[in-house]
């Protein structure tokens, strides 16, 4: 990707059973719904690591450039993988979901240059229904970084911002998913993907690939959206420190609408194709204290990034050191910040065996103020520790992650530019 956006990433999981019947996505009109689990992750962007956080990879951007389904999501390390299945006979993928890019891509043999992984890798010489996508084709040049191979193919190189990078050939291949309500078998259908043959990157045994959740024509809500008659999802992540074995959920088309009470809508800014989900915020409250997200009052529209692959919340160095201040004048009555433990770094931590009992912060999007309580803004590092899961940047880009995002149901609507966003215990969904 060509900036330092993070990795927007989790890990759909979805089981293929043989006594499962295997239903077409357009007779499954209510969409289907699967498992998303997260774990323990570690803040990291643009190269610096806070080390009170467990490391996750920053991948979010190209370096080049109805109906319904919902689908579950596992942690890994605090990425997100997402697991389909590919091909005819099946083969499980499992991807890193990231709403900061498009391609969908796993690695496939032969792989001249492909890092290490424990599940047996896709082999498109033994799947009846893989198909190259032909070189100067339509899907062909809706990606960046397309090439034409010696025999006419459509191949590709696909960069993110920690410089990872995958280069293979586009394909058509039928996908499938597991519905976690009735346990049956959902064929989509064809989806383009990137079989590749060349991947390079912060990736662990585990990752398969990466799942492009953007904006773009080729991410994977953008091709369900074919099937489903809307490019639209909504995702229900878990707080940072629930139990591995508690999920939330994420879905497409019909099933992914984010209504009732309390649900508030902000335009989604992002241009048409354009893969990041950009959205304005005003500023963010500490209790009634408001501090803007700029001083100056001149707040730009889409300043900020939704991106549930990136743990930690990005926002003007500013704004954090307002959000700090006012956090500490207003817990200093209860709790001392902790200054004599140098591997927290500087992040403000408090000693606690349970997370804080307020304030709570509120994030005024455009049209749309959006409550975060404790479990929302502070994570525990380590035993007894509790830090503020937010940081300064200075590099202008700016990022709503998902630490932030735990607890509330979020719909993204690509057609009809807005997010939305409900409170909901994402641990009883």
């Amino acid at each position: 990707m060509a900036n330092t956006l993070s990795f927007h990433l989790c890990f759909f999981v979805v089981f293929i059973l043989s006594c499962q019947s295997l239903i077409e996505a357009s007779n499954n009109a209510a969409g289907f719904s699967v498992q998303l689990l997260r774990h323990n992750s570690r803040f990291h962007k643009s190269g610096e690591v806070y080390n009170s956080f467990y490391q996750v990879p920053q991948k979010s951007s190209s370096s080049q450039n109805g109906n319904g389904a919902t689908t579950g999501v596992t942690s890994n390390n605090g990425d997100c993988l997402m697991k389909l299945t590919l091909g005819t006979p099946p083969v499980d993928i499992y991807g890193l979901v990231d709403t900061g890019s498009d391609l969908v891509w796993t690695q496939c043999k032969p792989c001249s240059g492909c890092y290490e992984q424990n599940n047996p890798m896709f082999d498109p010489l033994k799947s009846k229904t893989y198909r190259n996508i032909q070189c100067n084709s339509e899907q062909c040049n809706s990606l960046p970084g397309i090439s034409c191979s010696s025999h006419n193919l459509c191949a590709y190189t696909y960069g993110y911002g920690d410089d990872s990078v995958t280069k293979g050939l586009l394909a058509r291949e039928k996908v499938t998913f597991i519905s976690s309500s009735n346990g049956e078998a959902v064929v989509v259908g064809d989806i383009i993907f990137g079989c590749g043959h060349n991947n390079r990157g912060t990736f662990n045994e585990n990752d398969m690939g990466i799942i492009g959740m953007g904006g773009g024509p080729l991410s994977l809500v953008s091709q369900l959206g074919t099937h489903y008659g809307s490019r639209r999802f909504s995702q229900c992540l878990v707080p940072f420190h629930t139990d591995p074995d508690i999920s939330g959920t994420i879905s497409f088309g019909a099933e992914s609408e984010v209504s009732g009470e309390g649900v508030v809508t902000t335009p989604l800014v992002s241009g048409e194709g354009q893969t990041y989900y950009l959205v304005t915020l005003n500023g963010i409250s500490v209790g009634n204290k408001f501090v803007p997200f700029d001083s100056s009052q001149e707040v730009s529209t889409g300043n900020i990034m939704i991106d549930s692959g990136t743990p930690a919340t990005y926002i003007p160095q500013e704004l954090y050191d307002g959000l700090v201040e006012e956090l500490k004048a207003q817990v200093k009555h209860t709790r001392t910040p902790i200054e004599d433990d140098p591997s927290l770094g500087t992040q403000l931590c408090y000693r606690s065996d349970e997370n804080l009992e307020g304030p709570i912060l509120t994030a005024h999007f455009e049209g749309a103020d959006v409550e975060l309580k404790p479990a929302q803004t502070f994570i525990p590092p380590k035993d007894g520790v509790f830090c503020f899961a937010m940081a300064g940047a200075t590099d202008g880009q700016y990022i709503f992650g998902n630490f932030a995002q735990s607890n509330i149901l979020i719909g993204f609507d690509l057609d009809t530019k807005t997010v939305s966003f409900k409170p909901t215990d994402c641990t009883k969904q």
